[in-house]
């Protein structure tokens, strides 16, 4: 280990090619294999959804986030407009936002150009954004940029060939094989966030969202996950108030 900032620095600068290989092959990790174990599902939901090769690895470079690809793919299926398709994904998209503002502090440094903010921002999605909390902390600062461009694009980059490689095999890969590994990915997110929340609101949150989800499905089904998530995170919100207030 370097034993002071400005001896890390100066040999850090020294060595991008390394920490972008380190991004790279963090890429090739068990969260990494869950994600395209995902886009295996993905790939045969778009070809029974009738998308073609080229347009299912478009999406995939272009869309990236696999819960917005789900909705797209959906929805052409279903015949909506394309006003219609646009909000949905925008909507879908929006839980990003979050993420990247946690994630874009973690990785700028100085001198980092806002241009290269930009380009990273598009490789947050929820494998990317986790790995990147769990691991940035051990990166040289001026070189988190590389090692994020390293995992996100290589991420990004595997999935394509794996959608592209699924789609011409997916016709005998059976239906409830596929619909399961769809689920491999959202389960690993909330397995991930119940074991990084830093506070016990968290889990308080967690725990109302998966009690009120089935809820607010009777209730409200067109905005099951908003309402149980404003009301869910804003309960626990108000929980963690008031127990720092009894504290203090």
């Amino acid at each position: 280990m370097m034993e002071t900032g400005e001896t890390q620095v100066s040999e850090a600068d020294g060595s991008r090619a390394y920490w972008l290989l380190r991004g790279m092959s963090g890429a090739i990790s068990l969260p990494g294999l869950i994600l395209i174990s995902s886009f295996v599902g993905f790939a045969a939901l778009a070809k029974a959804a009738g998308v073609t090769a080229a347009q299912a690895v478009f999406m995939t470079g272009v869309v990236w986030a696999l819960p917005s690809k789900v909705v797209l793919v959906g929805a052409v299926a279903a015949g909506v407009t394309l006003p219609a398709v646009a909000l949905g994904v925008t909507l879908s998209a929006i839980r990003l936002m979050p993420m990247a503002m946690a994630l874009i502090p973690e990785l700028r440094s100085e001198r980092t150009p806002r241009w290269v903010l930009y380009a990273l921002a598009h490789c947050v999605a929820v494998t990317s954004w986790v790995l990147a909390l769990e691991r940035l902390k051990d990166v040289p600062r001026p070189l988190r940029t590389t090692y994020y461009a390293g995992l996100g694009f290589t991420l990004i980059g595997m999935n394509m060939i794996v959608v592209a490689v699924v789609y011409a095999l997916a016709d005998s890969l059976p239906a409830p094989i596929s619909a399961a590994l769809l689920m491999l990915t959202p389960m690993y997110f909330v397995t991930s966030l119940w074991g990084s929340a830093r506070e016990q609101a968290g889990h308080v949150a967690m725990i109302l969202g998966v009690v009120l989800g089935p809820l607010f499905h009777i209730l409200v089904p067109d905005g099951d996950l908003l309402a149980a998530g404003l009301v869910g995170g804003g309960a626990a919100y108000g929980w963690h108030r008031a127990r720092r207030a009894i504290a203090s």
